[in-house]
């Protein structure tokens, strides 16, 4: 099976949240609320600097990605 790249994710115990999750690696969830990231999997060893940047571009992606998915649902 083929997973999508970003998920939407919401529940009703954090009403003012919406989350993106990421699937590729390395996997997070984003609080878009605050930008608040939680990674799903151990990074020990991966290389801080190239991680730091490819984070800046993913969470980048995961904001285009919520506002692409917005515009969708109100047409």
């Amino acid at each position: 099976m083929e997973l999508p790249k970003f998920l939407l994710a919401d529940n009703s115990d954090f009403p003012e949240d919406i989350f993106v999750i990421h699937l590729d690696f390395p996997r997070f969830l984003i609080n878009l609320k605050d930008d608040e990231v939680e990674f799903l999997e151990d990074l020990e060893g991966e290389d801080e600097t190239e991680l730091e940047s490819e984070m800046e571009h993913l969470i980048t992606l995961a904001g285009e990605f919520y506002d692409r998915e917005m515009e969708r649902y109100e047409e």
